[in-house]
């Protein structure tokens, strides 16, 4: 039997889900030492059989079940015997550590953890994690997911509660944030028991049924990809058909403000339109989808912009006539856009950063006559500056605000989960201009 040299230490063993038996043979010598111990029900009951198979001689600790979490801590206070609480997995992620924290002084607690149930669920499918999202669904709503969802991490980890929440949810609210086809999912059950089962899901089919309580799940966007085909949307296209940017997830223009910033455009059917600001080209080849004879221009400097405006014309099989990477002001004073691109009869305003309003005078400039402008703005102190310099160039001026939102479930019902505001402005050109110094 080991001697401790400070008998009032507690260890706080994790086992996995083989309970004791794969312990290191350090740690099943603390647990023989061991005067008291501590632990769920089904830790507690195994024990006594593997104690007769390994250590006839000792006799059996006395046992308190950690389910009783109030009398534990009394319990563990009383007394200055050598003490043992067993747990699953990381007793400091999600487990009983916090709480013995709190409760008792932390040098008298020493934790030895076992593999958590994330690593083993990344570990069966062969997958990194150390960049995996996580969020627990326990006690909670479904906000904290919506959250993180619409950050569109690579890989997300769903701590699930079999009390609130089920699989069929999280569907629920992926379609509803336009994700559906983004994330491949995948259910662990029982992870690390005799009845471990895993399951890839694709959104096309049935849920499995008699879902074991003990679950997780794990989404990976795998970017998975729709051909161009006349099954997309006239109008009206999801989110999640756009390849978007890897660092930036969301970074696109949301649906329900696609649409009017599409409608207060008033496409012509033929033309020349301006892209200012595109992000990954969703309106401007949205557009181009309504109105096939149109000349886009579509104008992004952010890195990687211009290839991901090309893939997603490829997939929704349109063909804008040039894309440029270049900060739009240096653009329009480059003499770099072709004379058939130049005077646009329609412009998308969606980028500038700083140099907005410079640029939104260069633009009415160059527009043409007949001309709309359309500047969505995510903040109210942008909107008098651009109102006041569309309505100095002799502009008629519409402003709108959208606030939008989609239906994700909760408690058995359905909350309204509230999307980011937008304004868009819209001006559109008199008869006679002014023109602008």
């Amino acid at each position: 039997m080991i001697k401790h040299s400070n008998p009032e230490i507690i260890h706080v063993i994790g086992t996995d889900a083989s309970g004791i038996e794969n312990l290191s043979q350090y740690l099943q010598k603390l647990i023989f030492s061991a005067e008291r111990i501590s632990g769920p029900k089904r830790l507690l009951d195994a024990i006594p059989k593997w104690w007769e198979t390994q250590e006839k001689s000792s006799p059996l600790p006395e046992f308190f079940p950690s389910e009783k979490s109030k009398e534990l801590i009394s319990w563990l206070k009383d007394g200055n015997l050598r003490t043992i609480v067993l747990t699953s997995g990381d007793p400091l992620w999600f487990g009983i550590g916090r709480y013995l924290i709190e409760k008792l002084p932390q040098k008298r607690l020493k934790f030895h953890p076992s593999p958590t149930s994330l690593q083993l669920a990344f570990s069966r499918i062969g997958r990194p994690w150390q960049d995996a999202s996580w969020v627990s669904l326990h006690g909670r709503d479904m906000s904290p997911l919506i959250e993180i969802l619409q950050k569109k991490p690579k890989t997300l980890a769903i701590l699930t509660d079999p009390n609130n929440f089920t699989l069929k949810e999280i569907q629920i609210v992926l379609n509803s944030l336009g994700m559906k086809d983004v994330y491949s999912i995948w259910l662990f059950e029982q992870l690390g028991h005799q009845n471990e089962r895993i399951t890839q899901i694709k959104q096309e089919h049935q849920i499995p049924k008699n879902i074991h309580p003990l679950n997780l799940i794990i989404l990976i966007n795998e970017n998975i990809s729709k051909e161009a085909s006349e099954s997309i949307p006239f109008f009206g296209i999801d989110d999640d058909y756009f390849i978007q940017y890897e660092d930036r997830p969301g970074l696109i223009t949301k649906k329900e403000v696609r649409i009017q910033i599409l409608s207060e455009l008033n496409l012509p059917e033929v033309g020349v339109l301006w892209d200012i600001g595109a992000g990954v080209g969703s309106i401007g080849l949205e557009a181009l989808r309504l109105r096939p004879n149109l000349k886009l221009m579509s104008v992004e400097s952010r890195v990687g912009g211009k290839d991901l405006i090309k893939a997603n014309a490829v997939r929704l099989g349109v063909n804008p006539r040039k894309i440029f990477d270049l900060d739009a002001i240096s653009l329009l004073n480059s003499g770099k856009i072709p004379s058939s691109l130049s005077k646009p009869d329609r412009v998308i305003l969606g980028g500038g950063g700083k140099q907005k309003s410079r640029l939104l005078i260069e633009i009415i400039r160059e527009i043409g006559d007949n001309g709309v402008i359309v500047i969505p703005l995510v903040t109210i102190e942008s909107l008098p500056e651009m109102q006041s310099i569309l309505q100095e160039g002799g502009y008629e001026i519409r402003i709108s605000q959208i606030h939008s939102m989609r239906g994700v479930p909760l408690s058995g019902g359905t909350r309204m989960f509230p999307m980011n505001p937008v304004f868009i402005l819209s001006g559109r050109t008199k008869h006679q201009r002014t023109p602008i110094c």
